[in-house]
C-alpha cells in the first residue's frame, strides 16, 4: 500500500492508524504547495481533489477523504479494536466523532492555513475552534480516549488536528482534560513512530 501524504498534514492520522493495526505501507510525500511528487509527477494526476491523504491498496483502489480511510484501516484489522464493529451503536458513535472532528474541527483550521485570509476572519475561527474544543475537554472528562478506555482511529484524528493549535496561536491550556488526552495519545509508539518518520522526511 502506498500512503501518500504531507508532514504534519491530517494524513498522519492515517500513519497513526495503519501503525497501531500493524499494516505495511510505504509513504509518498505528496506536497499540498507544490502538488509534486518526489519523481517529479503531478499529484492531481493521482488524485484531482488535490489534498491528503490518499492511500492506494494493493490492488491500486484509492481511498481519499481521512475519516473514511481510517474506518477501512480498522477493519482490516479488527483484533485491534480500533473501530467498533460496523452496524453497531458504538460504531455509529464513533463515525459521529469522526464527523465531528472533521467537519466542526479540522475544517474551521483551513482558513488559518491562508496566508490572504483576513486576521480578523482568523481570530473568528479560532474562537470557533477553541469553543469546539471546550466541549470535547467536557467529553474527556473521566475518560482515557474518547470512545471511552479503548484507542480508536477516532483519536488517532482528533490528536493530530488538536496539534495544529500551537503554531496557529490557540491556548488549550485550559483544557486539562483535552492536555492530559494528548499526553496520553503522543507516548503511545505508533504516534511516535508516525512523529519522527515524518520528521525524516
Amino acid at each position: 500500500m502506498k500512503l501518500f501524504y504531507s508532514p504534519g498534514a491530517c494524513s498522519r492520522a492515517v500513519r497513526i492508524a495503519l501503525h497501531e493495526a500493524g499494516m505495511p505501507f510505504e509513504g509518498v510525500l505528496a506536497s499540498t504547495k507544490t502538488h509534486k511528487l518526489p519523481d517529479g509527477a503531478d499529484y492531481y494526476t493521482i488524485n484531482p481533489k488535490g489534498y491528503v491523504p490518499l492511500l492506494e491498496l494493493d490492488d491500486g483502489e484509492r481511498l481519499t477523504e481521512a475519516q473514511v480511510i481510517l474506518q477501512w484501516v480498522a477493519d482490516q484489522a479488527p483484533e485491534r479494536r480500533l473501530a467498533p464493529p460496523a452496524g453497531t451503536m458504538p460504531r455509529y458513535r464513533l463515525m459521529e466523532w469522526l464527523s465531528f472532528v472533521s467537519t466542526e474541527v479540522h475544517k474551521q483550521f483551513s482558513p488559518l492555513f491562508n496566508p490572504s485570509y483576513p486576521e480578523e476572519g482568523k481570530q473568528i475561527n479560532r474562537t470557533k475552534i477553541l469553543q469546539r474544543l471546550g466541549w470535547v475537554d467536557a467529553q474527556l472528562a473521566g475518560r482515557q480516549y474518547l470512545m471511552g478506555d479503548g484507542f480508536t482511529v477516532a483519536d488517532a484524528y482528533l490528536y493530530v488536528i488538536s496539534g495544529w493549535t500551537a503554531p496557529m496561536k490557540i491556548d488549550i491550556s485550559a483544557l486539562r482534560n483535552l492536555v492530559a488526552y494528548r499526553e496520553r495519545v503522543g507516548q503511545r509508539p505508533s504516534v511516535q513512530r508516525a512523529v519522527k518518520e515524518e520528521e525524516q522526511t
